[in-house]
């Protein structure tokens, strides 16, 4: 199913210490979201907040 995650790999908005790389919003359980936003995150980084509540990070 293409848009649709497994929800281990969909992280909290403001989980610090993820991996490098880049990472997109994502609805609640996974799917996509309209005007998704994009960030790139450093080592030690925490994930800003998402567009809208319940919202997840998944990494791209």
């Amino acid at each position: 199913m293409k848009g649709v995650y497994i929800m281990s790999d969909l992280i909290k908005p403001g989980t610090d210490n993820q991996p490098t790389g880049t990472y997109i919003e994502v609805g609640p359980r996974g799917g996509q979201v309209p005007n998704a936003r994009i960030v790139k995150i450093d080592y030690g980084d925490r994930l800003p907040p998402t567009q809208k509540k319940g919202n997840l990070w998944k990494k791209k």
